[in-house]
């Protein structure tokens, strides 16, 4: 009998669910640099170097978002939501570099993420964005089906509290992100989003990271609380020490 062909094998290895959909419970983080900056930058006090994960290069800003974009990044070591403790948001809660953990079952998949102890559901389970909500959501509401072995997840009701990443790429309550998670091997996850918001974006922009599934000896999350202070304000010290 012939040996299946590496791609389909790969496919068979991925943990499943007793249902047949992929199962990518486990503990996940990415080794990108998105969070630093989507876009391509050259290295920086602040950031690593980076060929962007945004397909094409730059966002496609729409002319009257620039200057906000502008003040965002030169404000971004006070003004980032992150400094504040606030959370990160979706998609950024993704590409974050802190791990975090999946747990799923049929109708629903959790994400708790170590930082700021943000957990998000997605729901699987057929049922449709609410109707009417009382106001927005930090992590907005995520709706998610099976395209075959991938996971696709329609994102809406956001307020416009987080950004993007450290660069202060920014988004309205107008964004919806549709996201598309699949199995690269038992490992790795490929994570995907189409970021759509026409009151700062000129047309839907897409980019892409991976997951890594993190197999270190006794790996937990770890409650990482988050500090506003600056850290001398925590550890005073005398000049020379």
């Amino acid at each position: 009998m012939a040996a299946p062909h590496p791609a389909l094998a790969q496919q068979q290895d991925i943990p499943r669910l007793p249902n047949g959909h992929p199962d990518f419970s486990g503990i996940w983080q990415t080794l990108s640099e998105a969070d630093y900056d989507l876009e391509p930058h050259s290295g920086r006090r602040d950031a690593p170097p980076s060929a962007g994960v945004v397909a094409g290069g730059n966002l496609p800003y729409r002319a009257e978002a620039l200057s906000q974009r502008q003040a965002n990044f030169a404000n971004r070591a006070k003004d980032d939501p992150r400094l504040k403790c606030w959370t990160l948001g979706v998609p950024r809660s993704v590409y974050y570099p802190a791990p975090f953990q999946i747990f799923e079952r049929e109708r629903d998949i959790t994400l708790v993420h170590q930082f700021g102890h943000q957990v998000r559901t997605i729901n699987t389970n057929g049922t449709g964005h609410p109707k009417d909500i009382d106001e927005p959501y930090w992590l907005g509401d995520s709706r998610g089906h099976w395209e075959g072995d991938t996971l696709v997840v329609d994102v809406t009701e956001f307020n416009d509290e987080t950004w993007l990443d450290r660069a202060g790429n920014y988004h309205s309550e107008d964004l919806h992100v549709v996201e598309k998670w699949s199995f690269v091997d038992r490992d790795t996850i490929r994570y995907s989003a189409t970021i759509d918001d026409p009151k700062v974006y000129a047309k839907p922009w897409n980019l892409s990271v991976l997951l890594n599934r993190r197999r270190d000896d006794n790996f937990q999350l770890i409650e990482d609380y988050c500090f506003t202070l600056p850290y001398d304000n925590y550890y005073p010290h005398k000049e020379g020490k």
